[in-house]
């Protein structure tokens, strides 16, 4: 027991803090999309710019080049545009330098996973704290140049940090990258580049409370008018007043357009970002606002009425619902999603399993899902798993940050809780435990359906093993009592069970219970373990009353 580590505590997980909705822009006239994509490319030319001067700028940045990129840019398009693209800018360059110093962790880990494996013999078999030797001497001699190429490319990206220098591609490093291996992706010139243009367009604006309908670059009225203040360049296309172009299409936001009006009508902050599909070639409208993290309720709370464990896998979530002593009810669930395809499909398969799930989970009246706080980043690395990629691929296409982050999301609006629990060892003991007791003629229980009990136990406090230690044999009170199933406060803990009125067998008619009790024995002592046997006094016959 020494060699285990410490097992963390539950927590119950922070909700979210920002609500996105989308609807789509359709019945789009021939103008509506000129103007658009003239104000998009317009727009997307200076953020390109901007982000070329933020990056020049490195770690020196100051609010004074701030406002002098803001005033360049405002002569070209507007304030608030201007506004808009600058933090945008911001934003973007944060997030390099924070990718940035992941790589650097990244490049640091498999340094030291090299550097481990190549001082261990050659065949060594490795455990699940640190991995062993490599298999050959081939492989063993290939690795030894591997690390000075790792710490070349360590030393650039320290370099490149302490300067403040970050690489950024407007568009995705990986559609760029697609330009040159067009018949790997299944492109041609033409579609790469439409898709190259609509990413590198710039249609977002941020909101500002007070304003009307809180957002005066991109407004959208209570009725579902969407018009956009045009850059001074583009101000000949205007149909409304004040240079604004109003367009012909409404929109509609089904999910959460209550919580929607509610702000505009109060001039509360709301942002605003249009893009093209190009695959479907069609417009959407996306609506984002922050809100106040929802106040996490107290996990004694949370766990009252039990809880449902789900444990994540490659291709399904498997749950099982535990009363609140830690006891499985019912049948184990499973709740598939095929994670192959667009990120869209990716997404949406996510998404409707965890629909499922929380129906279910409401269904059954609980008010809290446990889920594992998985991270594996240090876990899919090719220097601590070598040649296993069909493993590294399997570890790599779970979801499980983004899983979880999803599953809050949507469990806020359901009043139900989400408890991360430590992932040491839960598949692990769970089979131990649980598999075999709860596999039967007609279910058989996987490694994860016992897995998704031991989670759920954790979550609730209990130990993942079914019982403990029988007590001493001099005193069955001494070390209290054996099973862990129920709490000392619980009624009923230490007595019997209750008794069941009926038959014990097939064998025996419906109506034994009544004929036992009422026949007229012929012998004294048969009459006397009948009386032992009649609990009830309804049940006595004339004669006996």
């Amino acid at each position: 027991m020494g060699d285990l580590r410490t097992i963390d505590a539950p927590f119950v997980a922070l909700g979210p803090t920002g609500v996105a909705i989308r609807d789509r822009l359709g019945h789009l006239t021939a103008t509506d999309e000129k103007v658009l994509r003239l104000v998009g490319a317009h727009l997307g030319s200076l953020a390109s710019r901007d982000l070329k001067t933020r990056c020049q700028g490195g770690s020196g940045h100051s609010t004074d080049t701030w406002a002098a990129r803001k005033r360049e840019l405002t002569a070209e398009s507007s304030s608030r545009w201007a506004g808009s693209i600058t933090k945008a800018t911001h934003d973007q360059w944060a997030l390099s330098r924070r990718c940035q110093l992941a790589h650097i962790q990244g490049l640091e880990a498999g340094i030291k996973t090299i550097t481990h494996r190549l001082s261990q013999p050659i065949g060594e078999r490795g455990t699940k704290r640190a991995p062993g030797g490599y298999r050959s001497e081939r492989e063993w001699h290939a690795k030894t140049r591997r690390p000075a190429t790792l710490e070349d490319r360590l030393e650039h990206e320290r370099a490149d940090r302490e300067k403040g220098v970050v690489h950024v591609v407007r568009g995705g490093k990986h559609l760029a990258r697609n330009r040159h291996n067009l018949e790997a992706a299944e492109l041609t010139e033409t579609e790469w580049r439409q898709r190259w243009e609509a990413e590198r367009w710039f249609l977002a604006a941020d909101g500002e409370s007070g304003k009307h309908h809180g957002n005066e670059t991109i407004r959208v009225t209570p009725d579902g008018e969407v018009s956009i203040k045009l850059p001074a360049p583009l101000a000949e296309y205007a149909n409304a007043r004040h240079g604004r172009y109003v367009l012909a299409a409404k929109v509609r936001f089904p999910h959460r357009g209550t919580e929607w009006a509610d702000r505009i009508e109060a001039d509360r902050a709301v942002a605003y970002r249009i893009h093209l599909d190009v695959d479907r070639g069609r417009w959407y409208l996306t609506a984002s606002w922050q809100i106040p993290p929802a106040k996490t309720i107290p996990l004694e709370a949370a766990l009252a009425q039990g809880v449902v464990g789900v444990d994540t896998n490659a291709d399904h979530l498997a749950a099982w619902r535990l009363d609140a002593h830690g006891n499985p009810i019912g049948a184990p669930r499973r709740f598939f999603y095929d994670l192959t395809g667009t990120a869209d499909h990716r997404d949406a398969q996510v998404r409707h399993a965890l629909s499922r799930l929380l129906n279910w989970a409401g269904s059954c009246g609980v008010k809290a899902i446990a889920v594992e706080d998985l991270d594996f980043a240090a876990e899919k690395t090719r220097e601590k798993h070598g040649r296993r990629r069909r493993f590294r691929r399997l570890i790599s296409g779970m979801p499980t940050g983004k899983l979880r982050a999803r599953l809050t999301s949507m469990a806020d609006q359901t009043g139900i809780a989400i408890i991360a629990v430590d992932p040491a060892y839960t598949s692990k003991w769970g089979a131990q435990h649980w598999q075999k007791p709860l596999t039967s003629n007609t279910r058989k229980t996987t490694r994860h359906d016992a897995a998704s009990i031991a989670i759920g136990r954790r979550a609730q406090g209990h130990p993942i093993r079914r019982r403990t230690a029988p007590p001493p044999h001099d005193r069955s009170d001494r070390a209290g009592h054996r099973t862990v199933q129920a709490r000392p406060a619980a009624l009923g803990r230490e007595g019997p069970r209750p008794r069941i009125p009926g038959p014990r067998t097939r064998s025996v008619p419906p109506d034994a219970a009544r004929t036992r009790a009422t026949r007229t024995s012929t012998t004294v002592r048969d009459v006397r373990s009948e009386q032992e046997w009649v609990q009830d006094s309804l049940l006595l016959t004339d004669e006996e009353r």
